[in-house]
């Protein structure tokens, strides 16, 4: 099935897991520029696609993950991405990722996202979510290990639970924030940060 200028229609519905170098709460999401200590935007992403279609084929179940580098704002562009899918992913479920993620088929947020960044490898590799809210944490052996955690009280030390409601967000439009620390290597690609942005949060694409 195609969409208005021939392309395939596609839609992805399920859970995003967004670690980053900002601090937490990345004003990127809302001012557009980072608050990393460098001016960069480095990020470990996870989406767990709980239902998802583009064309005939079906995504849903399926859970990818990318590491992605910027060196400056996401909209100055200059980045580069890996991309990460379980070894069962199909080569057809991998090509229909592909035009979604590099933003060829349209559709927020990858037709503003994929413009911004070349894609530097593609990793076949088991990925582990375990799904707790704000303490969710993603494992994947080799390539990259992230936790969340909350926004602590700076008196008393309690949980902190923040929640960004963003009516003009075009990744997500309820973010559930927190303090994250991730790992991630591969493809000439080396992160790693300690308590700095993780938001959770429900995602509904499509084009």
């Amino acid at each position: 099935m195609a969409v208005n200028g021939g392309a395939t229609k596609w839609n992805l519905k399920g859970i995003g897991y967004e670690y980053c170098n900002c601090q937490p709460g990345c004003t990127c999401n809302f001012s557009g520029f980072p608050t990393s200590s460098d001016g960069s935007c480095k990020a470990f992403v996870g989406n767990v696609i709980q239902s998802g279609r583009c064309g005939d084929v079906d995504l849903s179940n399926l859970t990818v993950a990318a590491i992605i580098d910027w060196p400056k704002a996401i909209h100055d562009g200059g980045g580069k991405a890996v991309f990460i899918v379980p070894p069962a992913v199909t080569d057809e479920q991998l090509g229909a990722l592909a035009e979604i993620f590099t933003g060829k088929l349209g559709g927020m947020p990858w037709e503003i996202l994929g413009s911004t960044y070349e894609v530097a490898g593609l990793v076949r590799s088991d990925i582990k979510v375990t799904e707790a809210g704000r303490h969710s944490s993603i494992e994947i052996p080799g390539v990259a290990r992230a936790v969340g955690d909350t926004l602590k009280n700076p008196v008393t030390g309690a949980d902190n639970n923040v929640d960004i409601e963003l009516e003009t967000g075009f990744i997500w439009k309820v973010g559930r924030c927190g303090q994250g620390s991730f790992e991630a290597e591969a493809e000439g690609i080396k992160l790693q940060y300690q308590d700095t942005n993780w938001i959770h949060y429900d995602f509904d694409w499509s084009n």
